[in-house]
């Protein structure tokens, strides 16, 4: 166990990560995607440029203190007995992890609390980062982006018990708008990055692209454990299947730049996803959705909605129509609004 107390004394170390936004989520998880391989599962994500930071400060050595704007009590433990069945338990096994003790964490999210854009996950990312700066000061020994990648997710799937996906991960350690192929048979390979644009594609589809959050956060676990449930009855396989193929079309459609294409295969995904996930949609964000199909765009819920935010793609014009249409009903919700955001190129810093 090695005291950081002294160091983060000196100057505190921090680091950051964006969230994402997705479409063909849950394809990313081993119970959907290592049965049906044959089938090429994939994931299409975009980072955003809201940020999640992880701030070190010196604390009580033998101790570890994790605080998070949006919750309103902080967790301290003990480095010998630090909790991982809390709310921050994921953070605390990170930590544990590294073995370092007199630190005080910090996160603070520039993107609303679960709002179903990967918070955790980019949350954990960024602290692994910010650990590993401290590995360096240490030791000299810190961790490549996918070594990150790789302890953040194993990290999050064994303390949350299983059946967590990567794709959150993913989006914040690299950044950028990415087709992800899914192939965990690879052991030194369970995942394909494709990129899909560059720097200036980027700026072209981060004018195409809103944002909202509904006003309701969202609770993922149970939400995926039924579409999981389902998969494995055989029940809905074949429309996750169909899924998944408009989700590879939609991904080849953004990386030409057709953004109309794009936007008709977001709304044949969504109208896939309203059979085999509908505790995903909500009346508002059913609204929302509504709203931006009656322009020609395509939205969908990020994540496992219920909840949480929506995002749309289309034409210039169709996009500030939407706009419109979306800055009006939000007035109407507590808590809901437009996100002001591009694409992120950076990832975990």
């Amino acid at each position: 166990m090695i005291p950081i107390t002294d160091l983060l004394t000196k100057k505190p170390v921090q680091a950051s990560a964006p969230c994402r936004i997705d479409s063909g989520g849950t394809w990313d998880i081993k119970a959907l995607a290592l049965p049906l391989e044959a089938v090429n599962p994939t994931t299409v994500n975009i980072a955003l440029s809201l940020r999640t930071r992880a701030v070190l400060h010196p604390f009580e050595e033998g101790k570890v203190k994790i605080r998070s704007t949006g919750f309103d009590h902080p967790e301290t433990g003990f480095i010998d007995r630090l909790p991982f069945d809390t709310r921050f338990g994921l953070f605390f096994a990170a930590v544990s992890f590294f073995g370092f003790h007199g630190v005080e964490i910090r996160i603070d999210s520039e993107s609303p609390i679960r709002s179903a854009m990967g918070g955790s996950s980019t949350a954990l990312v960024a602290l692994i980062k910010a650990l590993s700066k401290v590995s360096v000061m240490v030791s000299g020994k810190g961790y490549v982006r996918r070594e990150i990648l790789h302890l953040a997710y194993h990290l999050e799937d064994g303390v949350s018990g299983g059946n967590c996906g990567i794709q959150d991960q993913a989006a914040a350690v690299y950044g950028g708008v990415h087709q992800w192929e899914w192939c965990y048979r690879n052991r030194s390979a369970p995942l394909r990055k494709i990129p899909l644009l560059d720097p200036e594609g980027r700026k072209a589809l981060s004018r195409r692209l809103l944002i909202i959050y509904s006003g309701k956060r969202h609770t993922s676990s149970e939400t995926n454990l039924r579409w999981i449930r389902d998969f494995l009855s055989g029940s809905t396989r074949a429309r996750w299947i169909r899924a998944n193929q408009t989700v590879r079309r939609f991904g080849r459609a953004v990386h030409q730049g057709d953004w109309k294409l794009a936007a008709a295969l977001l709304r044949e995904e969504m109208s896939i996803r309203r059979e085999v996930t509908p505790g995903a949609i909500t009346p508002f964000t059913e609204e929302l959705i509504e709203q931006a199909e009656e322009v020609g765009c395509g939205a969908r819920f990020a994540g496992a909605g219920a909840g949480g935010s929506l995002w749309a793609v289309g034409s210039l014009k169709n996009i500030e129509r939407l706009r419109e249409r979306w800055s009006a009903s939000a007035e109407r919700v507590k808590g809901a609004r437009l996100l002001d955001c591009r694409v992120d190129s950076a990832g975990v810093r």
